[in-house]
C-alpha cells in the first residue's frame, strides 16, 4: 500500500522552483558594467585630487575627444553651476555641467568623477542626465530636394537653392573670377593675353 507524503503539505514549505520573483524587484546589475564602473574609479582621482572639466566630459562621452571638450570650454560652450570655465576648472560630484553642441544642449549633474574614457553603459552611471528632449527631426525640412526627373536646375533655381540653404550671393565668387578668368590679369580677353589669329600657339 502507498504512502502519501505530506509533510511538505503540513509545514507549508515550497519547493526551490515554485519560487518566482516579485514583479517590482529591481533587476540585478550587470557585472560587466559594475567591474567597468569599479575600474573607472579606480582609476579616478584620489583623495583630495580634483578632476578637469574638459576630461571629465570627454570621460563619460559627452564629447568625441578631449580636445574638442577644451575647445568647447574655450569657446564659451561648457557652463558649471551657470557659470563659464577653462578647461582647468575642477569638478564635484553634485555640479551641474551644461554642454551646448550641434545645436543641443546637455544638462547633467556629476554623479561620479572619472579620468578615464568610459564605454556608454558605464558613462550613463556617472551623471544624472536632465538634457532637455531632442527637437523632433521634421521640425528639420530639408532644403535643395528636387523632384525626380526634373532635370538640371536653372540659374533661377540654384539662386533659390543657395538662398534656402543660407548662403550669401556676395560671398560666392564668380565663375570665371580670378588670374586666369576674363577680365583677370591672365585672361584670354585681357591685355596679355591677346594673341593674333595668325600667330602659333606657344
Amino acid at each position: 500500500m502507498a504512502v502519501e507524503r505530506t509533510d511538505d503539505n503540513e509545514t507549508g514549505a515550497v519547493a526551490p522552483e515554485a519560487v518566482t520573483p516579485e514583479a517590482g524587484a529591481p533587476e540585478a546589475p550587470d557585472p560587466k558594467v559594475v567591474a567597468a564602473i569599479a575600474a573607472a574609479e579606480a582609476a579616478g582621482p584620489q583623495h583630495g585630487e580634483t578632476v578637469r572639466t574638459d576630461s571629465w566630459i570627454w570621460s563619460v562621452r559627452l564629447v568625441k575627444t578631449r580636445s574638442a571638450g577644451a575647445t568647447a570650454c574655450r569657446g564659451g560652450h561648457v557652463q558649471v553651476n551657470g557659470e563659464r570655465v577653462k578647461p582647468a576648472h575642477s569638478l564635484r560630484v553634485g555640479d551641474e555641467v551644461r554642454v551646448r553642441q550641434e545645436g543641443r544642449e546637455r544638462v547633467v549633474v556629476v554623479k561620479r568623477l572619472i579620468r578615464k574614457r568610459v564605454g556608454a553603459p558605464v558613462a550613463v552611471q556617472c551623471y544624472v542626465d536632465n538634457s532637455p528632449p531632442p527637437p523632433p527631426r521634421e521640425a528639420f525640412a530639408p532644403a535643395g530636394i528636387r523632384d525626380r526627373g526634373a532635370g538640371r536646375p536653372t540659374k533661377r533655381d540654384r539662386r533659390e537653392l543657395e538662398r534656402l540653404r543660407g548662403l550669401a550671393e556676395g560671398n560666392r565668387r564668380g565663375r570665371f573670377a580670378g588670374p586666369g578668368g576674363p577680365g583677370g590679369p591672365g585672361g584670354a580677353s585681357g591685355p596679355s593675353g591677346s594673341r593674333e589669329s595668325g600667330e602659333p600657339r606657344s
